[in-house]
């Protein structure tokens, strides 16, 4: 799909930023924006990586590009400048996505059909399908590249080593709401927690270390010593 390009390549800055394509489940916005925000906290100091929420892929000038609700590049700049990306041009960007996340809302947008062969087309290593509307059949799809066809991977969460992460869904709480949400794994397949859970983690440590040295402070006035007097 990058063959054949015209000899003049718009920058990002000249091409459109978005397809003008509301979103229609406020699940495509909060759940890549969950994984993003583990991912700034998870590689906060990794400069060579970008995840993209509801961007456009421009992969030909004269094409519209492919958007994904979620998108995870490797090896690329996580900042340009403090503009930011306005859009993701490969031919400026020279790094195929390695992930895609599609999140599949009321109204089918051809996750299963063209979506599907375009990125595979494209190149893309992993192609996740994350559909709440999913009864009978597993919710989370996580489909690798083989030989240009995709192949579904089985296990809930499962693990990606070329990102050396696990993706999966499990049941938890973001922005208020409890049910089924996308997190990343380590290698033992456990969770990372979300910024909401970080903090709440550190409230506690605080606050059990508060307790043991004011337990310490009476031990020592039980023995006759003054606390504030030591160093």
């Amino acid at each position: 799909m990058l063959f054949n390009l015209p000899r003049y390549l718009p920058s990002a800055e000249e091409l459109p930023d978005s397809d003008e394509t509301p979103v229609d489940n406020e699940l495509q916005e909060l759940i890549p924006g969950l994984l993003k925000a583990i991912l700034l906290i998870l590689w906060s100091e990794r400069m060579d990586w970008f995840f993209g929420v509801d961007m456009g892929i421009y992969y030909h000038p004269d094409k519209p590009p492919i958007v994904p609700d979620g998108f995870l590049s490797l090896g690329v700049e996580r900042v340009y400048d403090e503009e930011l990306r306005p859009s993701y041009v490969l031919w400026d960007e020279n790094v195929i996505p390695i992930l895609v996340l599609e999140v599949v809302s009321q109204n089918y947008r051809k996750e299963y059909s063209t979506k599907l062969d375009e990125y595979a087309a494209l190149g893309v290593l992993y192609y996740v399908i994350y559909s709440s509307r999913r009864r009978r059949k597993p919710r989370l799809e996580v489909h690798r590249l083989v030989n240009g066809k995709y192949e579904l991977q089985e296990g809930n969460p499962v693990w990606l080593p070329e990102i050396n992460l696990g993706i999966g869904c499990e049941r938890g709480n973001y922005c208020g709401v409890t049910r089924e949400w996308m997190y990343w794994y380590d290698e033992q397949l456990k969770r990372y927690p979300t910024p909401q859970e970080r903090i709440k983690q550190a409230e506690q440590r605080a606050e059990i270390a508060q307790q043991r040295a004011q337990q310490m402070a009476e031990q020592l006035r039980s023995l006759g010593i003054d606390p504030d007097t030591l160093d």
